[in-house]
Parts: C-alpha cells; sequence; structure tokens
C-alpha cells in the first residue's frame, strides 16, 4: 500500500468525520430557528457563518487541491490537519440549546448525508478506471467540498423533504382534530401574547386542577405541530379542560391553531415589540395575537390585558370582553395593594362591583402578579371558587428560570429569570431587584433578542433601567453590550468600577466570583441560544 493511498484514507475518515459533526451543528441551528429557510438564511447573514475564516480557509485548501499545481501528498497532509482540527474543536465544543433530535431532525440529517454522498459519487465519476489512490484523494475533496457548502446540503434537505413533511402533518393534523371532535365537552382555553403566556398557563394549570381533570400542552409547544402532537400523545378522554399555549412568528400562525382546538376562553398577555423581526411592526404583531380573540364564539370569552397599549385600544366584538390590569385603570378586574417582601407577593384582586379576593404567593415581581391575575380571572370564568383559587396561588411554585427566588449556602438570593427577556419583564425583573434590601444588587445579562429594527434603542433603555436599579452590571456576549453599556453610562447612576463585561457565562461568572457576598442579590436576565454571541 503507498503511502499516498494510506494518507487518503485517512484523510477521508476525518473529512468524513467532520463532515457528519458540521451537519448536525448545521441542523441544529436549522432547528433554532424553526426549521424555516429563511429565518436560517437570516441567522447566516448576521452570524457570518458560512464565510467565517475556518470555512474560507477551507475553500482555499479545497481550491488549491483541485488545481494542477498541488501536490496530492501535500494536499492530504492539511486535509488530515484541517479535519483534525474541526473534529476536535465541534466534539469539544458545548451547547446551550443541543440539537434535539426528533424524527424530522432524522429525516433531515439523513438525506444531508445521502447529498454528501451523492457528491462524493459525482467526483468519483470523473475517474472511475483511475487507480485507487487517486479515487480515494477525489473522495476527501468531495467531502471538503460538502463541508464549505454544508449549510446548503441542510437547505436542500429540508426542501426535497417538503412534500414528505406535508403529508405527515396532515396525517397527524387530521387524527388530532377527529379526537377533538370525539370530545365535545371538554373546555379549550388558549392562550397567547409577546410574552407571559408560558407562566399564565403554569398557573391557569395548577388553579384549574383544583376543580377539573386538565391538560395543558408542555414545555414550548406552542406551534401548531407541538399543540397536535399533545392531542395525540397526552390528551385521554376524562380531561375536561385543554389549556393551549399558542406561540406566534408570522400572522396566521396562531389562527391556524384556533382552527383546530377552537377555544372558548382566550387569554391575551401582553402586545409588545418581540419577534419584531418577522412580524416588521406592532400592528402586525397585535393584529397576529388578537387571532385567538378573533376566533372566539359569540358565547365565548376573551380576557385581555390591558396594562399594553396596542390591547387597550383593541377593540373585540364577537364574544365577551374581560380586561385585566395591574398599573392601567379602569379594568373589569384589577390587582391592587401589590406588596413585594423576600418571601413573596401579595395583592388583592378586585372589581368595579366591590368583589375583592386578597391572595399571597411565593412568586416575585409585578409580570407574575399580572399573569396570575389573568390565570385568577379565567379560573373564575369557569368557575372555580375563590377558596380553591386563593389555596392554589398560595402553592405555586415558581416557574425555573422565569424570575424564580433562590438562596445559595453561601447567603446569597439569586432570582433566576434567564429563560427570555423582553423590555417590560426585563424592567419588572430589574425593579424588583431594585427592592432587594441589603446587600449588593448584581445583574448578569446579555440583553434582548428578536426586537427588529428597536433591537439597539430597546437594550439601550433596558441599560438605562439597570444603572438605577442596581450596584454592579456585568453584560455578556457581544450581541447587544454596545447597547447596554452605552445605556448604562448615559444615566451617570452607576461608576466604571461597577459596568464589567464578558464574553461568556463562565467569564461572567468568574467576576461573578470575586464581587459577591453573603446578603448580595443576584439576577440572572435572559440567557441567549447560541444563534446569538
Amino acid at each position: 500500500m503507498t503511502v499516498q493511498i494510506i494518507l487518503a484514507s485517512v484523510a477521508l475518515i476525518v473529512l468524513a468525520a467532520y463532515l457528519l459533526l458540521e451537519l448536525k451543528r448545521d441542523l441544529m441551528m436549522f432547528q433554532q430557528n424553526s426549521y424555516r429557510p429563511s429565518r436560517y438564511r437570516g441567522w447566516l447573514n448576521d452570524s457570518k457563518d458560512s464565510t467565517s475564516l475556518w470555512r474560507l480557509g477551507g475553500m482555499a485548501i479545497w481550491f488549491l487541491a483541485m488545481s494542477t499545481f498541488s501536490s496530492p501528498v501535500a494536499s492530504l497532509l492539511i486535509f488530515i490537519i484541517y479535519g483534525a482540527s474541526g473534529v476536535w474543536t465541534l466534539a469539544r465544543r458545548k451547547y446551550k440549546k443541543p440539537l434535539v433530535w426528533t424524527a424530522r431532525s432524522r429525516r433531515i440529517y439523513s438525506v444531508a448525508v445521502l447529498l454528501s454522498i451523492a457528491v462524493s459519487a459525482a467526483f468519483v465519476l470523473f475517474a472511475l478506471h483511475a487507480p485507487v489512490a487517486t479515487v480515494l484523494y477525489l473522495i476527501s475533496t468531495a467531502l471538503l467540498a460538502c463541508y464549505c457548502i454544508s449549510h446548503v446540503l441542510i437547505i436542500a434537505a429540508n426542501y426535497i423533504l417538503k412534500p414528505v413533511e406535508k403529508a405527515i402533518t396532515a396525517r397527524y393534523y387530521n387524527d388530532a382534530a377527529a379526537r377533538l371532535r370525539s370530545m365535545p365537552e371538554l373546555r379549550v382555553v388558549g392562550i397567547t401574547g409577546s410574552y407571559g403566556k408560558t407562566s399564565t398557563k403554569h398557573y391557569l394549570y395548577r388553579i384549574l386542577s383544583e376543580q377539573f381533570d386538565t391538560l395543558m400542552t408542555p414545555g414550548s409547544y406552542n406551534t401548531t405541530l407541538g399543540v397536535v402532537r399533545t392531542i395525540r400523545e397526552l390528551l385521554k378522554p376524562y380531561n375536561e379542560v385543554f389549556i393551549v399555549e399558542m406561540g406566534a412568528k408570522n400572522r396566521g400562525d396562531i389562527k391556524e391553531i384556533c382552527d383546530l382546538v377552537h377555544p372558548s376562553v382566550g387569554i391575551i398577555t401582553a402586545v409588545g415589540p418581540q419577534h419584531l423581526e418577522s412580524f416588521k411592526t406592532i400592528e402586525n404583531v397585535q393584529a397576529a395575537k388578537f387571532e385567538l380573540a378573533d376566533a372566539l364564539p359569540a358565547d365565548g370569552t376573551a380576557i385581555v390585558n390591558n396594562d399594553f397599549e396596542k390591547i387597550a385600544d383593541r377593540t373585540v366584538n364577537n364574544a365577551r370582553c374581560l380586561r385585566y390590569a395591574v398599573r392601567a385603570g379602569g379594568a373589569d378586574y384589577q390587582a391592587t395593594d401589590v406588596r413585594y417582601s423576600p418571601d413573596g407577593t401579595t395583592f388583592t384582586v378586585t372589581d368595579p362591583d366591590g368583589y375583592s379576593l386578597p391572595l399571597r404567593t411565593r412568586l416575585m415581581g409585578e409580570c407574575n402578579v399580572s399573569d396570575l391575575l389573568a390565570a385568577v380571572v379565567a379560573a373564575r370564568v369557569l368557575g372555580v371558587p375563590d377558596a380553591k383559587i386563593a389555596a392554589a396561588v398560595a402553592a405555586i411554585e415558581p416557574v425555573e428560570h422565569r424570575l424564580s427566588i433562590k438562596r445559595t449556602p453561601g447567603g446569597i438570593t439569586i432570582l433566576d429569570d434567564a429563560f427570555n427577556s423582553n423590555p417590560v419583564g426585563s424592567r419588572m425583573a430589574l425593579e424588583v431587584l431594585g427592592a432587594m434590601p441589603g446587600g449588593k444588587r448584581i445583574v448578569i445579562t446579555p440583553g434582548m433578542i428578536e426586537l427588529g429594527p428597536e433591537q439597539y434603542e430597546l437594550n439601550f433603555q433596558f441599560g438605562e433601567t439597570i444603572s438605577r436599579n442596581v450596584d454592579i452590571a456585568i453584560v455578556v456576549g457581544r450581541y447587544n453590550r454596545d447597547a447596554i453599556v452605552e445605556g448604562i453610562r448615559s444615566t451617570g447612576h452607576l461608576n466604571e468600577e461597577s459596568l464589567h463585561t464578558a464574553d461568556t457565562f463562565a467569564d461572567a461568572q468568574n467576576i461573578l466570583s470575586r464581587i459577591a457576598a453573603k446578603g448580595d442579590t443576584v439576577l440572572y436576565e435572559n440567557d441567549l441560544p447560541d444563534t446569538f454571541k
């Protein structure tokens, strides 16, 4: 066996391993962008991943290997070094939100691998009767070429599978619709909003479970396919109430879910500048969220949050509409006398007719009070007695990473609001931090995302709010760093010694370990996925 055959065999194995790992990483990013090619291409443009120095280096190596000036042995050695370095890097890399191997992701990955094999076979066609060393060399160059266009392979695989996915989706959708039709007594509650919908879902589930056999969509199953999967796998004939979280990144998304589940009660928690990259305008956000209210029957009930201007100014004429608020006046249900302490929150639910229900909860922050208020109103609409509502609210545990409170053995209080961040929720979280007595108040945050053209301005305002409520700020990552830091500096409330920047959360933790002491409170505000740096 010649040296060239040995080197070509090693190069082939190494580059094949590198390509498989890279396709997996690309698929992870495609999944994080909801399997939407347009969003994935947008991420590629923003991240420059397809034109990174490492990938451009791979292209340069490929062109050199295909030229008549290159030495096959030298090229193979470079292949091995380049591929081995890539394998080492990707095999050791940790991700905040790793790829979830679903049936769909497996199909896309398999087709992408088959496309890579087809490209390799095409290269071999140029040398059908060539020596083994030449064939192996060509396959190695083909694998390198596939690595350089791996994003294209993932998009192409998704496109090829489009008819298959459509057929599978239709079959599952029709099965879910049939199951719902077989349960005419099932009451469906839809929940949507720019933010707050997941917390409201959990709180309402806990309250309704005092009275009814209740099912809610789990986790972030807030798309049509997620709801379909919940119905097919979890809905039981004896369920009495089905709580459906409804997410949207485009107009028509919520209507599609409503056409399937036909809610009789709809809760709209917020209309704000979230997902503006896809919605473009706040008016489009409003129209999308109110697809839930528009889908309600004449005897249905819409429950909407009047603390948001784009909810308060939108009428609902097709069904009864109950409005709730924490800050705004004139609502049908109001949260009054809100008081915070390290042990939780107390508040009273009132209405203009003299109704009053005092409540105590371990939850913190105005955003949680608002979400609880929505759940209480929905529970009353469905007939849950006040005593059961109060008992359930008192027993509700904080939803993980949604302004939940913990205490470390070292005496440090942790406010964990890492799940997501938005202009309203982040302000409320910072106000809770600012109200904490004793010790230093510390925030660790990478800022907010998916705010479209308002990205910089809203993160600048976020920085201003930080400066008024904290003693120490640690800004993580580079995506929003300039906006947040400039916002903090603009007020003059925080000196430079109290402002820190860190490239990663690991770096932020190192900074925190040096400055935190017993009695301090630390707020973790947002935790961006790997699609943002």
